[in-house]
């Protein structure tokens, strides 16, 4: 299975003839044969099951969530540390920024090498997760320094609740994901994207914030997209769990749920951070 989150394409669950790599689909599902072999979200309709066994030694739910918590952990401890040691105040707010712009550019490129490697790499995902966290840190520091700590708060809180608001429909089957819903939320988050970098383009040769999507009424409104699209990948990503366990996934692919799930969050909670800003600057 492929997925993708709002800023990288990042490499999924493959499945081999219908089945993970290293297990062997039944026969009547082999490659030529099985209708669903290309479709990440298919279960046979005849009988409503997984299209492939469980392997041994297969990803679990447990893995999951422990090496989310490891890798989520990690962004944390880095946006603390950031926070209390880059200080934004006007003596020192160039150069902690300066850094903080590093770390995103050396968290983008350590994303981008995980996306495009056949396997994950613990080590890399936990490295993106360290540098993204001081790159969250900085900025969360000075949006409490300058617009007030309740922001940050705010933006926390938010994240929290989508993610469980997201959880929820889903367990509960009111969100439902399937291949055109995929297309759907791939396609607007392209088009989101490019909109919000022409945005940026136009405000560092133009000055101000460009096209004005990122302030005042606009800049709420694609705040809200942008919320509404990190929910629509959080639902991708569910799936992309839960077909990981039932297809039987090696338990090294619960990395790559950790890696997808945390660049989620942090989508997210920028944009939480954002609206929660503008909202705060309106007062």
């Amino acid at each position: 299975m492929r997925s993708s989150n709002p800023v990288f394409s990042r490499r999924g669950f493959s499945r081999d003839n219908g089945g993970y790599a290293g297990v062997e689909a039944p026969q009547h599902q082999q490659a030529g044969t099985n209708p669903y072999a290309t479709n990440p979200y298919a279960t046979d309709p005849a009988t409503g099951m997984p299209q492939a066994p469980a392997r041994a030694n297969a990803m679990t739910m447990d893995d999951v969530v422990s090496r989310t918590a490891m890798t989520l952990g990690t962004l944390i401890v880095t946006a603390t540390l950031s926070w209390v040691f880059l200080p934004v105040d006007a003596a020192n707010v160039n150069k902690s920024y300066g850094i903080a712009i590093g770390a995103m550019l050396v968290a983008f490129v350590f994303a981008m090498i995980q996306s495009f490697k056949r396997k994950p790499s613990p080590g890399l995902i936990l490295a993106y997760a360290a540098f993204e966290g001081v790159f969250l840190g900085v900025i969360s520091a000075a949006v409490s320094t300058w617009l007030g700590a309740g922001v940050v708060v705010q933006a926390v809180m938010g994240t929290m609740c989508v993610f469980a608001a997201v959880l929820l429909g889903y367990k509960m089957g009111w969100i439902r994901v399937t291949r055109r819903f995929y297309g759907f939320v791939m396609a607007a988050a392209l088009g989101f994207i490019l909109l919000m970098l022409t945005n940026t383009l136009f405000a560092v040769f133009g000055g101000g914030d460009g096209l004005g999507f990122r302030s005042g009424g606009l800049g709420l409104l694609f705040g809200a997209i942008g919320v509404i699209l990190g929910a629509c990948f959080l639902a991708l990503d569910f799936k992309q769990v839960e077909d990981g366990i039932t297809y039987g996934a090696p338990r090294e692919e619960a990395w790559l749920a950790a890696f997808a799930l945390t660049m989620t969050l942090v989508w997210i909670y920028v944009e939480m951070l954002r609206i929660f800003s503008i909202l705060s600057g309106d007062d």
